[in-house]
């Protein structure tokens, strides 16, 4: 039985150290799971664009596509599902949850933050703020997924207040979450890249930043395991969906067996009528 190609899908950008970053982060992914066959595509302004990726597999192969993304935005809901009906049937193709929220998230983006320059510690911890920079949706679900990270990276910071902030189409915006911060009383204020890539977003969201700016994620080896465990997330949907799909036929062909009617048994004999002197039970 063929694997199925995991197809990494990135947003693309025009930064020409996106896809680099990428590219370096696919190879984090083969090297946890030698023998995988990954690809990577994209939505737009880099290629291969992923409608290419899928074109060029094997007709009657399978692919998982893993969104290198952060939420359940139009991309996730429509432009996959849109690719991947549009490979059928000639690759059968499912796609998988985006990689947010998630605790594999919060742990690269401390890492990033670590790497920044963020010290724990009992001052840290009463004076400074940490902005999550998220690409931003007009999706609320997908907010809500990146109000739920913030609040994952919250814990592992000890409790430092984190606030989700986006550099479009939602609000608030990177400049007046640290705003915000500063009103409550914060005097240290970090951003977190919440970006796979350097990109046009990522270098606005950091200039935002009043103390230290995290690098992009890129190939954090807690990223590649949070697109491995997606994938293997959608196998194991798919291979529950099947099995339930075989139950089903085999209980439907169950019911469709003929039935014999049961023998028939002789009416019992007519009792005799009572004696003139005897009385009915009451």
């Amino acid at each position: 039985m063929n694997t199925p190609t995991l197809v990494a899908v990135a947003h693309g950008s025009r930064d020409p150290r996106a896809l680099p970053a990428v590219t370096a982060l696919l190879e984090e992914v083969r090297a946890l799971r030698p023998g995988l066959p990954v690809r990577l595509g994209h939505v737009e302004l880099n290629e291969p664009l992923l409608t290419d990726t899928l074109g060029t597999l094997p007709t009657g192969g399978e692919a998982v596509l893993v969104p290198l993304l952060f939420g359940r935005g139009h991309h996730v809901k429509h432009d996959l599902p849109g690719a991947a009906r549009s490979a059928a049937p000639r690759v059968r193709a499912r796609v998988a949850a985006p990689l947010g929220p998630h605790p594999l998230l919060a742990e690269a983006l401390h890492d990033r933050l670590t790497e920044a320059g963020w010290r724990p510690g009992p001052r840290t911890h009463r004076t400074a703020g940490v902005v999550l920079a998220a690409a931003g949706s007009r999706d609320p679900e997908s907010t809500a997924g990146t109000r739920r990270l913030a609040a994952l990276l919250s814990d592992r910071l000890g409790g430092v207040p984190v606030l989700a902030a986006y550099a479009s189409a939602a609000s608030p915006t990177v400049p007046e979450a640290v705003r915000e911060l500063t009103a409550r009383g914060r005097t240290r204020i970090a951003v977190a890249s919440c970006f796979t890539a350097p990109g046009l977003f990522a270098a606005r969201s950091a200039a935002a930043a009043p103390w230290i700016a995290a690098a992009p994620l890129g190939p954090h080896p807690a990223l590649a395991r949070l697109a491995l465990h997606r994938y293997d997330q959608a196998l194991a949907r798919t291979a529950g969906a099947r099995t339930a799909d075989a139950r089903t036929a085999e209980a439907c062909t169950a019911g469709a067996r003929p039935v014999r009617p049961p023998a028939r048994t002789p009416a019992p004999a007519a009792a005799p009528p009572p004696h003139p002197h005897t009385y009915a039970a009451v």
